[in-house]
């Protein structure tokens, strides 16, 4: 479960609470009306939704000739086989399925629909890994945990050291806090769901949903609470999840917290074989892309191209893409390495538009990821990036990647968009409650709250993140170059920053405050919303421009 799709742990902390009482006395929430599967694609005038106005956008480029483009998504992996994106994936043409020979000779043997970076030999993955500070601090102890200042000559790592300490502190006590508020929680699902199959008559390894539980009539006091846990549950998650969904997240979620409080670093090396710690150019990785994590990048794939209007699952944003997955990102921190390698793979197989759903808090090696996106630059190829789930300001506490360079080559690359998560409606709670936010480091926002997307095995999945908002975002620019291929990378940027009108005047609560109100303007450069409309009108009127 990536970290920049908001969990499922508030909803389970307040479930805890019910549990924790009389629950006797309580009484479920009042549902809230569910939003509509596509409320993201909707417009705010005609519909009601504060979309990106998608249908509009058609409209206007209805009855020109589209040219497919191919956008690279470096994530948890994809479902492969899921049938609304099996149609839409890229296919090195130039290699030869299962031979085990790197026919093309790009130093990845079978990279039939992308690459895995976190692969290693026997169908292994590095899929459940740590914080970038809890690596770097357990790297660094052995020279610097017994030192009170610098040792000549080690001025720069010291204060790098003190500063990756901190962060690990940080992270290693919150983490601490939230596996003890919530492994109660997971004991206290578990039994409850039993309560709750038993009393809907269904095996012990099914599931059951939200409007499962309006079945259960006779009940004793003990179903009635397990009830009321669930209930509450499935209403702070909204949509259509399952039980199974829930518990396999709060997993995941706990799996990833207990290692950062007992870090297995030994992973790494164990199951991939490489150094990540050394950018050789040696070939490492394998190409399965499907693993029990991909659910995170199989919903990102289908917001940006899922087929659209087949009656099944959901419609991407575009209409004419190819996704190129590449699988680099797991339940925890990316490598540096893994990440400057990914883009340099999308790049040179073709890749316009790369999506980057990922974030940390520390870069051990940013200048090799600063590399890459110059690269990427250089090649026309346009990166957008979702900007955090953490409520911060990042103008003044960045995460990692950015791109402030750290030569000082660049404070806002030209090839970069960086995006905030929005809501549904133009009222205060517009900025999502965590997104990120930053008047000058966050370009626009885009929807991100309660957003539904296809999952892996033919599910659906509705989540919050500005991991969401940054593929609609992408799918925006690969529609964009579908229709006007001969944009450059910096055009596209600038049709959709351009086109996101500013919300002047709206007081919002600020992300992370209950009662902090800002206008939304301030919140980002554009201090607007993605509009796919507004978007292809604006790229309509540039003319072609050499990079």
């Amino acid at each position: 479960m990536n970290k920049f799709c908001k969990t499922i742990t508030g909803a389970l902390i307040s479930a805890a609470l019910l549990i924790s009482i009389d629950v006797t006395a309580q009484v479920a929430p009042k549902p809230a009306a569910e939003l509509p599967k596509n409320w993201h694609l909707m417009d705010l005038k005609t519909d009601g939704y504060y979309g990106i106005s998608l249908n509009q956008a058609y409209q206007f480029v209805k009855g020109k000739k589209s040219k497919t483009v191919v956008i690279a998504t470096i994530d948890s992996g994809i479902d492969t086989a899921q049938a609304d994106l099996k149609p839409v994936l890229w296919t090195n043409t130039k290699e030869i399925p299962g031979n085990g020979i790197d026919d093309d000779k790009n130093g990845y043997v079978d990279d039939i629909h992308g690459w895995n970076f976190l692969g290693g030999p026997g169908g292994k993955c590095d899929f459940t890994e740590t914080t970038e500070e809890v690596r770097e601090y357990n790297r660094l102890k052995i020279k610097y945990e017994n030192l009170t200042s610098a040792p000549a000559g080690s001025e720069k790592e010291f204060a790098y050291w003190e500063k990756v300490k901190l962060q690990h502190n940080e992270t290693y006590n919150k983490s601490k806090t939230e596996i003890q508020q919530l492994q109660p929680v997971m004991n206290a699902l578990m039994a409850t769901s039993g309560y709750i199959k038993k009393a809907l008559n269904l095996k012990a390894g099914a599931s059951f949903k939200k409007a499962d539980l309006a079945k259960i009539t006779a009940a004793t006091d003990t179903v009635k609470q397990s009830k009321n846990v669930w209930a509450s549950v499935f209403e702070q998650q909204g949509g259509d999840e399952t039980s199974a969904k829930i518990i396999n997240d709060l997993s995941e979620y706990l799996a990833k917290l207990n290692n950062d409080v007992n870090p297995d670093l030994d992973a790494r090396k164990r199951i991939v074989g490489d150094d990540p710690n050394v950018n050789d150019g040696k070939p490492y990785g394998s190409n399965l892309l499907k693993f029990a994590d991909a659910e995170h990048g199989t919903g990102v794939a289908g917001l940006i191209g899922a087929v659209r209007n087949n009656k099944y699952g959901i419609d991407g944003v575009a209409d004419n893409v190819r996704i190129m997955a590449i699988k680099a990102v797991p339940n925890g921190d990316e490598y540096d390495k893994d990440i400057a390698n990914a883009i340099h793979y999308a790049v040179d197989n073709g890749a316009r538009v790369i999506n980057m759903s990922f974030g940390k808090k520390i870069s051990p090696h940013k200048a090799w990821v600063d590399e890459a996106f110059k690269y990427a630059a250089a090649k026309n190829v346009l990166l957008i990036q979702a900007s955090g789930n953490d409520n911060l300001d990042v103008d003044t506490k960045p995460e990692f990647p950015n791109d402030m360079f750290e030569d000082g080559s660049a404070l806002d690359a030209d090839n970069v968009i960086s995006v905030g998560a929005s809501a549904d409606k133009a009222d205060a709670n517009l900025a999502g409650s965590f997104s990120n936010y930053g008047k000058k480091k966050v370009d626009v926002f885009a929807p991100g709250v309660k957003v539904t997307s296809v999952n892996m095995d033919a599910e659906f999945n509705t989540a919050d993140g500005t991991s969401f908002a940054s593929p609609i975002t992408a799918g925006v620019a690969a529609l964009i170059l579908e229709y006007y291929p001969t944009l450059t990378a910096k055009q596209v940027k600038q049709a959709i920053l351009e086109s996101a009108t500013p919300v002047t005047g709206l007081m919002v609560l600020k992300p992370g405050s209950q009662t902090e109100k800002v206008d939304f303007t301030t919140l980002s450069k554009t201090g607007g919303v993605v509009n796919a409309y507004k978007a292809v009108v604006a790229a309509s009127k540039m003319k072609p421009q050499g990079i």
